[in-house]
């Protein structure tokens, strides 16, 4: 990058290997709250991680920073500003009853400009979404899965709806990450903003923070009842441009969506999911199949009658893609059918098509992943607890070693035996492989 912007003049990043970028960043903290530059190259690579700060001339790091009552000011003591409560930027009314929050997903960070590449991490959270208590559900006479319309006083988004206990009454959740790069959807050129085309633009006056943790929203079902999902195995050097491809698409529905999925390289791709009022032309639906490859090699099934229109390609034995258009009852072999990808078919490719084919016992769903660390899936999870003794965490860690690496499963594992009321041990120790 730097020849290019700056073609033919003395680099400004003369480094050799990576020792010396971390050097200059040690130097950079020299008299801070977070002085490491009594830390080396050599510690780090013998004894691992340190806490700081870790000055020159210490033998440690501090592992509880500021308990000696000592602050990073002139005269050591803390600073205190005391800030006027002020409510937020928009209360909720009779017409925009929820308040929307937004956050951050558990294995995902900011934009997802990296994170939101891999496959993998999308394990947990797969696909955008609106949560809400599973009592506001049933309040609005919703289902988990209907999409449904978010609408603020400046946008609109169409969005499935998810079942949430971590949601309280009254409130919903979007994450952050839902931006256009990701999800679309309310019929107007106001779709491809995401998730920021509900929040609001109000500023602290003092930091510049955009206050987009709240929001007053209403929350109604779209009737949007034809759907349509197109899924494939695509490369790792192909993926990220044909997100980018798709994307161009969104507009010629109600609601779309397109994200990557996968565990490893073989069985990573991308998911486009998308619904309408009425069926999309053909020529559209074309376009995204051509560009996942359901093009040739490919069995098909075209059901004027019932509005059916489905592909599956097999490729070298094995099944890399396929879509399904139609009513929302015609979707219901997905699950199952995505469960086959990578693999030879089980059936012959016109039967898995057809509409009421029961799916093949290899094809299972197993649920939502839980831990993306080792890949464990909630029926993973049942089926281990349906044999556990005694500390059923332990069991699960030993079984599966879901929890033993980042850890960031494990809320969710000890919430899963409150549910089932199964015994966990008194304070068990988390066992977190630091060096994996």
């Amino acid at each position: 990058l730097e020849a290019r912007l700056r073609p033919g003049r003395p680099t400004l990043f003369p480094y050799r290997h990576a020792e010396e970028i971390w050097r200059e960043h040690r130097e950079s903290t020299r008299g801070r709250d977070l002085d490491i530059t009594g830390l080396s190259w050599e510690i780090l690579e013998r004894d691992g991680p340190q806490q700081w700060p870790y000055p020159a001339g210490a033998k440690e790091g501090r592992a509880r920073l500021y308990e000696d009552g000592n602050f990073a000011t002139a005269d050591g003591r803390a600073r205190f500003v005391a800030v006027p409560y002020r409510p937020v930027a928009e209360e909720i009314d009779a017409r925009f009853p929820l308040r929307l929050t937004t956050g951050r997903l558990r294995d995902h960070w900011h934009g997802m400009s990296r994170t939101g590449t891999l496959g993998r991490l999308f394990g947990h959270a797969p696909e955008p979404c609106v949560e809400l208590h599973p009592a506001e559900l049933a309040r609005r006479m919703l289902g988990a899965g209907d999409l449904v319309h978010v609408t603020s006083r400046r946008g609109s988004l169409v969005l499935p709806a998810a079942a949430s206990e971590a949601v309280r009454m009254g409130e919903a959740f979007i994450a952050m990450h839902w931006g256009p790069e990701y999800v679309a959807g309310c019929g107007d050129e106001r779709a491809t903003f995401g998730v920021n085309a509900l929040t609001l633009p109000a500023l602290d006056d003092a930091s510049k923070q955009p206050e987009l943790k709240h929001a007053a929203v209403r929350i109604q079902k779209a009737e949007l009842p034809w759907r349509y999902v197109a899924f494939a195995l695509v490369p790792a050097a192909r993926r990220l441009a044909l997100q980018f491809e798709l994307r161009a698409h969104y507009r010629a529905f109600g609601y779309a969506s397109c994200v990557p999925f996968g565990r490893d390289e073989e069985s990573a791709g991308l998911l486009f999911r998308a619904a309408a009022a009425q069926p999309v032309d053909a020529a559209t639906l074309a376009a995204i199949e051509e560009a996942l490859g359901l093009h040739d090699e490919v069995a098909k099934l075209e059901d004027a009658r019932r509005g059916l229109r489905s592909r599956l390609r097999v490729h070298q034995g094995r099944i890399v893609a396929a879509s399904i258009a139609g009513p929302a009852e015609a979707l219901r072999a997905e699950s199952w059918l995505r469960e086959l990808l990578g693999q030879p078919p089980p059936l012959p490719a016109y039967r898995l098509l057809r509409p009421g084919t029961q799916p093949p016992a290899q094809a299972a769903p197993r649920g939502r992943i839980v831990c993306n660390c080792f890949d464990v899936s909630e029926a993973d999870i049942a089926r281990v607890l349906a044999t556990a003794n005694g500390d059923a965490l332990a069991h699960l860690q030993a079984e599966l070693k879901c929890g033993t690496q980042c850890g960031s499963c494990l809320p969710e594992l000890r919430r899963a035996l409150a549910r089932t009321n199964t015994p966990a041990a008194d304070g068990a120790s988390l066992s977190i492989d630091t060096q994996a």
